[in-house]
């Protein structure tokens, strides 16, 4: 009997194991949010001095991947100004700022930026089918010029952790150095930020459903 109730145990644990496993691949699964935000009696000098400045930076209070950030508060305020430039200033037109944007947010499998990024790439013009096929991180299709040397540039950086001179001659000579920089630049910041929501295990806002399947592995 007590060698039955300790086979069953082992079997118990490892389907356990194997299903939290499962779970924690499992992009937007259910995980306990591990840097919530800080109530307001806990915070630092430095802590509220930084969420004063976040708000003047950007007229709003610390949100998404500034909470977690808010832990480093100099590293906060340095990235969220990075974001406001990134996001809202760089040289790059909108429309392609924001696909280089959801296909880092893909990557990641990070489903809070997707929920943000993906109505914005739809508002600045990114056509649905080509969205869409991020998401199910497929190659898009019938790509406009610009829009395939932005995926090229970045698929390159990303997978082989540089780029051909050829991807890298078109994007210059398309975007001049500053956007390929820009390019590099949102690559980079992306990747970051979906860095911070991954390891925080940020939730969606309330209401949200995840946008992002699974991908194989």
């Amino acid at each position: 009997m007590t060698t039955i109730n300790l086979q069953t145990n082992r079997t118990l644990t490892a389907v356990l194991l194997g299903v939290s496993m499962l779970v924690a691949r499992v992009p937007g699964a259910a995980a306990q949010d591990r840097l919530p935000p800080i109530p307001a009696d806990k915070l630092t000098e430095a802590q509220k001095k930084a969420a004063a400045e976040f708000k003047v930076e950007r007229k709003q209070d610390v949100f998404g991947p500034f909470v977690p950030l808010s832990r480093s508060p100099q590293l906060m305020i340095e990235a969220a100004k990075m974001g406001t430039y990134l996001r809202f200033g760089n040289s790059l037109p909108r429309a392609l700022s924001e696909f280089a944007i959801i296909l880092q947010s893909r990557r990641w499998s990070q489903q809070y930026e997707w929920n943000i990024h993906a109505a914005d790439a739809k508002t600045a013009g990114l056509p649905d089918a080509i969205i869409q096929a991020v998401a199910d991180g497929r190659r898009p299709e019938n790509m406009t010029e610009e829009q395939e040397i932005v995926y090229e540039f970045s698929r390159e950086l990303n997978e082989t952790r540089g780029v051909s001179d050829r991807t890298y001659a078109r994007m210059v000579g398309k975007f001049g150095e500053q956007g390929m920089m820009d390019l590099v630049g949102l690559n980079g910041y992306y990747s970051l930020i979906s860095m911070v929501l991954n390891v925080g295990h940020t939730p969606l806002p309330a209401g949200v459903q995840p946008g992002l399947k699974p991908l194989p592995r």
